[in-house]
This record gives C-alpha cells, structure tokens and sequence, in this order.
C-alpha cells in the first residue's frame, strides 16, 4: 500500500514525533514530543494532523471526547517512498547516478567513503546469499 501524497516539511517534523512515540498518540501527545518549548500552537499542530489523516497518512479514533492518531505508514515506508520520488525526479530513475553523485561529492572523506563501502560490501553479500536460497 503506497501513501497517496507527499509529505510536506511541517508534515514530516509531526510524522517523526509519531513515529517516535510509537503508539496511539493525541494532539497534545505529539506538540509535547515535536515541540517541548511550545514553538507551535495546539490549533496548529491539530490542524497539521487532521491534514495527515485526510491524505491518509494517520487513523483517528475518538475515543470519549478525546481524538488518538496512529500512522498508517512506517518511517521505512515513507523514507522508501520519498527516496525513489527524489531519484526519479533528480537522477531519472538511476541508482547509479545518485550513488555517483554521492561518492564524487566534495565534502566526501575517508571514513565516510569507507562507511559507504561497508555498506555496499554488506548488501552485495546479502543479495549474493539470496541467490543461493
């Protein structure tokens, strides 16, 4: 199941706040966790959140008086989602090229390049393993 819109950078900062709770969440559960020093309004953080569950991003239950939210989507899903929308958009679909983009990056250093090489050293060996299955 794939999420039917984008999140918007507003969107993404609650997201994480639910995402880190971790649970069935209120407003007021997720303005303390997203902004502990009150830097939005409750009206602000509600309305952002009734955003996400019409784009179908949270499931609201109200239960008595009080509306809970729940993503619908992992971080993992959304992080995947957003990822493939950027290279489609930006490299036109090739891994390659982004991976290129990343490696030839100025600001690239040793350890870094290592990392990334772990990384890729890491995933080559598991799909290698799947092809034995």
């Amino acid at each position: 199941m794939s999420a039917p819109y984008r999140l918007t950078p507003a969107e993404w900062s609650l997201m994480e706040a639910i995402w880190d709770l971790n649970h069935r969440s209120t407003v007021r559960d997720v303005m303390d966790a997203a902004f502990p020093n009150g830097e939005k309004a409750y009206t602000t953080v509600m309305t952002v959140m009734n955003t996400l569950e019409k784009k179908g991003f949270l499931k609201r239950e109200k239960i008595g008086m009080v509306n809970f939210y729940t993503a619908l989507f992992t971080r993992a899903d959304m992080v995947a989602k957003e990822t493939k929308n950027f290279v489609s958009k930006v490299f036109h679909g090739s891994m390659p090229a982004l991976a290129s983009y990343l490696l030839n990056t100025e600001d690239i250093d040793t350890e870094t390049l290592e990392a990334m090489k772990a990384v890729i050293d890491q995933r080559e060996a598991k799909l290698k393993g799947e092809d034995h299955d």
